[in-house]
């Protein structure tokens, strides 16, 4: 292999080598370190981002989107084959408690520990430690406030899990569940 300086991409090579990068990578990758590796603005990186989710639209491979990452992931509709394939049928469902408090979190977020328990009138550790360890939820930031508590908000992993591009995806709330009514502020 020779140390050869690349050229830069072109407009009209960058999709496919975004493509190409995005579908070796282990995990998501942020925009911002696409554009230092292939040394091209990051609104071109976007531009080239939005090609590629077009491209991919409606295939059985879709480009998702969480709030700083993008990755590659296999079309819910087919997740099932793919769990099965992977032998991944048998893992264990999460628990009530569990997925009340990934609702909270996935509608609210980014909410603190208190904040699930308000809304949920118990307490909320296990559940929320089990969706942690899964890498469901995860911790986002920290609030401002005394003891600065630990936000949490859903992962890419939990995009993925349920097909969602990004967390705006979510369908709307019935007017019967209102989450801002217990709300702590």
């Amino acid at each position: 292999m020779t140390n050869k300086r690349l050229p830069a991409p072109t407009k009209e090579d960058l999709p496919a080598i975004v493509e190409s990068v995005l579908f070796v990578a282990q995990g998501p990758v942020d925009p911002a370190s696409l554009a230092r590796a292939l040394r091209r603005p990051e609104t071109e990186i976007e531009v080239a981002l939005e090609e590629i989710e077009g491209r991919w639209a409606g295939r059985s491979i879709r480009l998702q989107r969480g709030d700083a990452a993008v990755q590659f992931v296999s079309a819910p509709e087919f997740g099932p084959y793919v769990e099965r394939f992977l032998g991944l049928e048998s893992k264990q469902r999460l628990s009530t408690a569990a997925l009340e408090s990934l609702a909270i979190i996935a509608y609210k977020q980014p909410v603190t520990r208190a904040a699930v328990e308000a809304v949920r009138g118990v307490n909320s550790d296990a559940a929320i430690a089990s969706l942690i360890s899964r890498g469901i939820v995860e911790e986002v930031g920290r609030a401002t406030g005394p003891g600065r508590p630990a936000l949490l908000g859903t992962s890419m992993k939990f995009l993925e899990h349920f097909g969602l591009k990004n967390p705006a995806d979510l369908p709307p709330l019935p007017a019967a569940l209102d989450l801002e009514t217990a709300r702590p502020d």
